[in-house]
């Protein structure tokens, strides 16, 4: 899964993007408004969800979340803010917030908030995946082939969920680039080919198909 954290603060955002990534998230970080809404810009940026701080410089957190929603822009926002009081918190949740997480917080209840807001962003209502024989939960990152547990690599399940959400989209390999990796990231030109064939060799070769000049999708056995 990736998600944008929006944060100016240089020790706190160090602190969520290391406490995420061993959560095998992929956390790309803006440290301002404007750089926030340029990523947010790029299309199929393949957020699922977007943490924004509100005290932010050259666009404030609740002018760029106002500004997403008036675009139409549904990506799941969970605010992160030292600002506790009622109004505040009413103030973020009526300009469109989804949640709302006062600092300091316990970095396992931001982990628990984003998959949850991630699962009501795909349209989920339960923590597991599950499409055909294939069962993933991406909280314990969990999977399962007819009920038999599957050894992926943090790469493999992130891809694999990415083709699950929702079960039989066609993802273009550009889109599985985007899924797996952060800005920050070195990638091969070969590496989801690779990761899509170790995918292929523990699901079966049927599993995942290529749909000619699309990209991938997985069939329902």
């Amino acid at each position: 899964m990736r998600v944008l954290l929006v944060e100016d603060d240089g020790m706190i955002g160090r602190a969520i993007c290391e406490g995420l990534e061993q959560d095998h998230l992929v956390v790309d970080w803006a440290r301002d408004g404007e750089h926030a809404r340029l990523a947010l810009a790029t299309p199929n940026n393949g957020y699922a969800v977007l943490l924004l701080d509100l005290a932010l410089p050259r666009l404030s957190g609740l002018d760029l979340l106002a500004e997403l929603r008036r675009q139409g822009d549904a990506i799941p926002v969970l605010i992160l803010t030292a600002r506790d009081a009622v109004a505040d918190r009413v103030k973020g949740l009526n300009s469109g917030a989804d949640d709302y997480l006062v600092k300091p917080f316990d970095l396992e209840e931001l982990i628990a908030r984003i998959h949850a807001l991630a699962r009501r962003g795909a349209g989920r209502a339960a923590a597991a995946i599950e499409y055909g024989p294939i069962r993933l939960d991406p909280v314990t990152h969990e999977a399962w082939l007819h009920g038999e547990s599957l050894e992926l690599s943090p790469r493999e399940f992130a891809l694999l969920q990415a083709l699950l959400e929702p079960p039989g989209a066609v993802l273009s390999r550009s889109r599985l680039e985007e899924r797996l990796y952060g800005w920050d990231r070195e990638v091969a030109s070969n590496a989801v080919d690779v990761h899509l064939h170790n995918l292929r060799k523990k699901l079966g070769g049927e599993t995942i198909v290529n749909v000619r000049g699309v990209g991938f999708r997985v069939a329902k056995i």
